[in-house]
């Protein structure tokens, strides 16, 4: 089944088994490798990226659904320099192992993208779908909040 779709700016036209996911085709035809698979089951958020602005687990999308869609992954969120949740997540050393990192930035992009910016206290719980397991989560809430959320 032949696709055509955008990922990170640019026009794909791919040719997918109906079963491929969207993380198979981004990991292994596209090479970007930036999306992790981490449970396969839309768990944890490690595979997370924006399809049409909204974050997904792109284990759980088959690929042929993103016809016609925009689709950014981690690897896309930085222009010449870094998105400013990337720059965040290194000032507040918010990464460890690296499974989480890209689907938290992706969430935490969405987040930012938003009209209305959420609530600092709301943060933890937005960030509820992207499991990480090698901190206690602060570092990663105060890089999200430095961004994300309007100070009052």
């Amino acid at each position: 089944m032949k696709i055509d779709f955008t990922v990170n700016g640019t026009s794909v036209s791919a040719d997918v088994d109906p079963s491929t996911r969207l993380m198979d085709l981004l990991r292994g035809t596209l090479a970007l490798t930036g999306t992790k698979n981490g449970c396969s089951e839309g768990e944890c958020g490690a595979c997370s990226v924006l399809v049409d602005g909204r974050s997904v687990c792109s284990c759980l999308i088959p690929a042929f659904q993103i016809s016609g869609s925009d689709v950014v992954t981690v690897e896309g969120l930085a222009g010449e320099v870094l998105h400013p949740i990337q720059d965040a997540f290194l000032k507040h050393g918010a990464a460890q192992c690296g499974i989480c990192t890209p689907g938290l930035l992706i969430t935490a992009a969405e987040l930012s993208a938003q009209e209305v910016p959420p609530a600092a206290s709301e943060v933890r719980e937005l960030l509820a779908g992207n499991l990480c397991r090698c901190t206690g989560y602060q570092k990663i809430i105060d890089a999200v909040v430095e961004v994300v959320c309007v100070s009052s």
